[in-house]
């Protein structure tokens, strides 16, 4: 069984259909990306993901549970991690701190042993900054440990919200254009990392993307979608030469070709 099946999902605003019958699975330890123009409705599918969203029609299936019969809260709970298009950190407070909000959801502490600190709380306190340490080595995040958000270049800002993701220890990471606003440098860690993440940490990695550079780079499979609407499914190399992907990026530079990508 695929570790996340979505089947003929749907989400109707009024008469705006954001997505309309979309269906696809990712496996486990799969970089699965979806693309596809301004307002395609990408960001719109995590968000169902998420449980942000009520759909109108459709299946969620992560690991054997229907998703849909639960709340956002316990999305997290069962093991999916995401990023954000726009970064969504607590911009005064540090990077430490901020990942340690990953690890929120594995406390296993009531407020009376907090208030005592117990041994346990201790003890559990050091498992937490123990998981975010290797977080912030594996992203080279060490040097900004104790720094400010909100004096952060907006580059380290994004890495910082993929490592807090990171820290809350997922199954499946939901990847919100990481690429988005970083140099050609800075989007080259990102494939390093995600790369990584599948091999060392044995994640299975959601994107969305517009750089499709970083998308024929790591990708497995890519779904392309456009008007709510799936068009086409494969390797990164098939569906840009799909017809109707092409025609739906015509006039985009955001769009090239799987040779260019790949150069």
């Amino acid at each position: 069984m695929s570790l996340l099946q979505v089947t003929d999902l749907a989400v109707h605003f009024g008469g705006v259909k954001a997505v309309d019958g979309v269906s696809f699975d990712v496996e486990e330890g799969e970089v699965f990306s979806i693309i596809g123009p301004n307002g395609a409705g990408k960001s719109t599918i995590f968000n169902l993901i998420s449980r942000f969203y009520e759909p109108t029609r459709g299946s969620i299936l992560f690991d054997g549970q229907e998703l849909t019969k639960r709340p956002a809260h316990a999305v997290a709970d069962l093991g999916i991690a995401r990023t954000f298009q726009n970064i969504e950190l607590f911009d005064h407070s540090t990077v430490l701190d901020n990942l340690l909000m990953g690890r929120h959801g594995h406390r296993a502490t009531n407020w009376i042993q907090d208030l005592l600190f117990l041994p346990k709380v201790r003890a559990e306190e050091r498992a937490h900054r123990q998981k975010v340490e290797e977080v912030m080595e594996f992203l080279e995040l060490e040097a900004y440990r104790d720094k400010m958000i909100a004096g952060l270049p907006y580059g380290v800002r994004k890495v910082v919200e993929i490592g807090r993701a990171l820290a809350m220890g997922p199954k499946l990471i939901l990847l919100d254009e990481p690429a988005s606003g970083l140099s050609v440098e800075e989007s080259q860690d990102v494939a390093f990392w995600i790369e990584d993440m599948r091999r060392d940490m044995g994640l299975s990695v959601l994107m969305v993307e517009h750089d499709m550079r970083l998308v024929t780079q790591v990708s497995d499979r890519v779904l392309a979608v456009a008007n709510g609407r799936p068009l086409a499914l494969g390797s990164a190399a098939e569906v840009q030469n799909d017809p109707e992907v092409q025609a739906a990026y015509l006039g985009s530079d955001a769009f090239l070709t799987a040779e260019e990508g790949a150069a």
